[in-house]
C-alpha cells in the first residue's frame, strides 16, 4: 500500500495536537485538594471541636476574629471592637458585604443568633463562653453587644471559635421534635450534614462516617489564593497501604498526621512527595482516671510519672517532638517555662509507690491502658510504658480502642479508661484554653479531659485567672496553676508533638512554614494552591 504522505502529516499534526490538548486540559482540569483524617468529623458549630471538625469548621464558616501564626487576633466578620471600663460589655462592628452561601447577607442578628444556639445546645466549643457571655444584643444591621457575666480576659482570643451560622437557614431546617422547645432539634440534624456558613468552602457532598467533600464558594469576601483548590476533600482514612497506594497515583495531596514514622520515611522516599514538620501547640498526655484505683492516689500517679522514659517517647516513638515542660506547650503565651519537670527514675518511682495506701497491694489493681486504634504509634507508646511500669511492679494491661469508642467512654467516669493517651491542641492562642479544656470540672467527660479531676481549689482558681483583664496578672495566675498541676500531676505529661504530613510538590502550602497555633487553622485550604501542570507532569500526561 502507498505511504500518502499528506495524510501522514494530518496523522502526525492531529496527534501533536491532541498531546497538546491533553496537557492543556489536564493543566486547567478542576484543582481538587484532598486530605485524610482521623474520623468522625462534625460539621456543626455547636457540635464539633477535634481536630478534622474544628478544621472543617475553619473552612466552610467564618469566625467573628481571626487568629494569626503570632498569636494575637486580627479583625474578621468583626472589623473593630471596644470594652467598657468595667470589661463587662464588648461591642463589634460587623464587616458588611459578608455572604453567606445562599446569597444573603450575615448581619449582626446572625451573630447574636450564633451565640445563642451555641450557648443553648452547649456542646463543642459552648464552654469557652458558658458562665461568661450573658447575652448578645443587636445594636443596628451591624453591630453588636455581647454582655459578660463575669470579665474574661481572653475573650477576643476564645472568639475565633465563634463560627457564624446563618440565621434564616438554620431557622428553616428545624425538625420540630427536638431538645429545645419551640426551636425543635435547633438544627442540628441538618447542620450535621450542612452547612449554614459563609466561609470559603461550602458543603458538596457528607458523610459522617467516611467524608466531607466541599466547593470553593466563588461569592466569598476574603483573600483567596490564585491557585486555591476549586474542590476540597477530607477523607475519614488513617490506614497506612491506602495512604501510600494514594499518594502514589496523586489521588492524596496531604496525608494525615498520624501515620508512623516508617511510614513517612517511606513517603518521602517517593518522587514528588514533600514532608512537612511543625509544632502547632499539640501536647501529648498520659490521662490518668483519678475515680480508678489505684490512680486516686497522687503518690501512684508521680510513680508512673517517674517510671516514664520521656526521651524514648520523644525520639523514637514520636521523632522529633520534645519533652513537656509541664501541662501546656512552650509556644502559649502563659507558659511557665521552669516549671518543674519529670524525668525517668526508677528510684523515685518506687519511693512513691512506697508512700502510697496501695503499696504492697499493686497486684490486685491492674491498670487498663487504650490506646487509639488509628494511630499505630500509640501501640509503641502503650509498650513502652507497660515495660516501664513493670521495672516498678506495676502491671499495665494494653487495650487497642477505635477513637469513636474511645470519646465514647470519655462521658462517664466509670467507662472512661484508667489511663488514655490522647493529644490535645489549643482552641485558642493563649495558656487559659489549655488550662479550662484540660482541667476545669466544667470540661470533664469529654475526650479533652479523661481525667475527672473536678478539684473545686482548681476550678475556681482557673475561673480566676481567666476572669483577669490584665495579661502580665492573668499570665501570672497560669504560673501558679501550672506549678500546682505538676505537684497533682493529673497527667504524665510526656511531650510537644511535632506534627508531620506527607504532601504532594505540586500543591503551595505557606501555612506549613509558619503554623497558627490554634487547631484547624493551618489547614486554611484557601490559602493553599494546586499546581495542575505539575501534577500532570508527575503523572506523566
Amino acid at each position: 500500500m502507498k505511504y500518502n504522505m499528506k495524510s501522514g502529516l494530518i496523522w502526525i499534526v492531529s496527534m501533536f495536537l491532541l498531546v497538546c490538548m491533553s496537557f492543556a486540559s489536564f493543566g486547567d482540569e478542576k484543582r481538587v485538594l484532598t486530605s485524610t483524617w482521623s474520623w468522625p468529623t462534625y460539621i456543626d458549630p455547636a457540635v464539633g471541636s477535634d481536630y478534622s471538625s474544628s478544621t472543617a469548621l475553619c473552612n466552610l464558616y467564618d469566625p467573628l476574629l481571626m487568629p494569626t501564626a503570632e498569636g494575637a487576633m486580627e479583625p474578621w466578620i468583626a472589623t473593630d471592637w471596644s470594652a467598657s471600663d468595667d470589661g463587662l460589655v464588648y461591642t463589634f462592628t460587623i464587616r458588611q458585604g459578608v455572604k453567606f452561601h445562599d446569597g444573603t447577607e450575615l448581619d449582626a442578628e446572625d451573630i447574636a443568633f450564633t451565640m445563642e444556639r451555641l450557648l443553648t445546645i452547649g456542646e463543642g466549643y459552648a464552654y469557652l463562653f458558658r458562665g461568661k457571655v450573658e447575652e448578645v444584643d443587636v445594636l443596628d444591621t451591624y453591630k453588636v453587644n455581647f454582655h459578660l457575666s463575669e470579665t474574661f480576659g481572653p475573650l477576643l482570643y476564645a472568639l475565633s471559635r465563634l463560627y457564624i451560622v446563618n440565621k434564616d437557614v438554620v431557622l428553616d431546617n428545624i425538625k420540630p421534635d427536638g431538645a429545645y422547645g419551640d426551636l425543635g432539634d435547633y438544627g442540628k440534624a441538618f447542620l450535621l450534614s450542612h452547612d449554614a456558613g459563609s466561609g470559603p468552602y461550602m458543603v458538596q457532598d457528607f458523610s459522617s462516617a467516611e467524608h466531607l467533600y466541599a466547593d470553593l464558594f466563588s461569592e466569598y469576601w476574603g483573600y483567596v489564593a490564585p491557585g486555591a483548590p476549586e474542590e476540597i476533600k477530607m477523607i475519614g482514612t488513617t490506614e497506612a497501604i491506602t495512604i501510600r497506594t494514594m499518594m502514589g497515583k496523586r489521588e492524596l495531596d496531604i496525608s494525615d498526621q498520624w501515620q508512623t514514622d516508617e511510614a513517612f520515611e517511606a513517603l518521602g522516599r517517593m518522587e514528588g512527595i514533600n514532608l512537612l514538620s511543625f509544632f502547632d501547640g499539640s501536647a501529648m498526655y498520659l490521662m490518668m482516671n483519678h475515680t480508678k484505683p489505684p490512680l486516686d492516689d497522687v503518690y501512684v500517679r508521680r510513680a508512673l510519672s517517674w517510671a516514664m522514659d520521656y526521651e524514648a517517647v520523644a525520639q523514637d516513638a514520636f521523632p522529633g517532638s520534645i519533652q513537656a515542660i509541664g501541662p501546656f506547650p512552650q509556644l502559649l503565651p502563659g507558659h511557665k517555662g521552669d516549671v518543674f519537670q519529670y524525668h525517668q527514675d526508677f528510684d523515685r518511682a518506687r519511693e512513691e509507690l512506697a508512700k502510697s495506701k496501695y503499696a504492697g497491694q499493686l497486684d490486685a489493681y491492674p491498670i487498663e491502658y487504650h490506646w487509639v486504634s488509628e494511630v499505630p504509634d500509640f501501640e509503641k507508646l502503650a509498650l513502652l510504658f507497660q515495660a516501664n511500669c513493670d521495672e516498678i511492679g506495676v502491671n499495665i494491661e494494653i487495650v487497642k480502642t477505635p477513637w469513636l469508642k474511645m470519646i465514647d467512654q470519655a462521658a462517664l467516669p466509670e467507662s472512661t479508661p484508667a489511663i488514655a493517651s490522647i493529644i490535645v491542641a489549643p482552641h485558642y492562642a493563649e495558656a487559659g484554653s489549655m488550662i479550662e479544656t484540660r482541667y476545669h470540672s466544667s470540661n470533664a467527660g469529654t475526650w479533652e479531659q479523661m481525667e475527672w479531676l473536678r478539684d473545686p481549689e482548681i476550678d475556681a482558681l482557673i475561673d480566676d485567672a481567666l476572669a483577669t483583664v490584665d495579661t502580665e496578672e492573668r499570665f501570672g495566675k497560669y504560673h501558679t496553676l501550672q506549678e500546682m498541676l505538676v505537684e497533682m500531676v493529673p497527667s504524665v505529661f510526656l511531650i510537644e508533638k511535632v506534627e508531620k504530613h506527607a504532601y504532594q510538590s505540586y500543591i503551595s502550602w505557606p501555612a506549613g512554614e509558619n503554623p497558627i497555633p490554634v487547631m484547624g487553622y493551618t489547614f486554611q485550604f484557601r490559602l493553599m494552591e494546586v499546581d495542575t501542570e505539575k501534577k500532570a507532569a508527575l503523572l506523566g500526561q
